[in-house]
């Protein structure tokens, strides 16, 4: 039997996010925004993210490049942290970023820099405890 579209989205979801954050995120989810988390696990996860045309890397640069160039800032540490399932390195993210800059502006390529450095140096406190 086929996987269904919301059932590929959450295999996808946990593995580029993995299993603590979807846990903490479906954990907090209420009737009000089921219809919500429904769409972006299946569109999201299920569709762009499942599709196997590029690799998860290249989009997770995608990502965060859109999310700065569109001033979309909440979600980058999110993604910037899913980097360490998608093989996106730092170098990568900047490279993502120095386009942002290029295109879309400095100040935002400056803030999202500023959120990758930030999470980056959480995530390496984390390691260390």
């Amino acid at each position: 039997m086929a996987m269904t579209r919301k059932d590929q989205g959450m295999a996808t979801r946990r593995a580029v996010l993995g299993d603590a954050h979807v846990d903490r995120a479906e954990a907090a989810k209420t009737a009000f925004d089921t219809p919500f988390q429904d769409l972006i696990t299946e569109g999201a996860w299920g569709t762009v993210w499942s599709d196997d045309t590029i690799s998860r890397r290249e989009r997770s640069m995608l990502t965060l490049a859109l999310l700065a160039a569109t001033g979309n800032f909440n979600e980058i540490p999110m993604h910037v942290r899913a980097t360490a399932n998608t093989g996106a390195t730092p170098e990568d993210i900047m490279q993502a970023f120095m386009h942002v800059a290029i295109y879309a502006g400095v100040p935002k390529a400056n803030h999202a820099i500023k959120l990758a450095k930030d999470t980056f140096a959480d995530m390496a406190k984390e390691a260390r405890a």
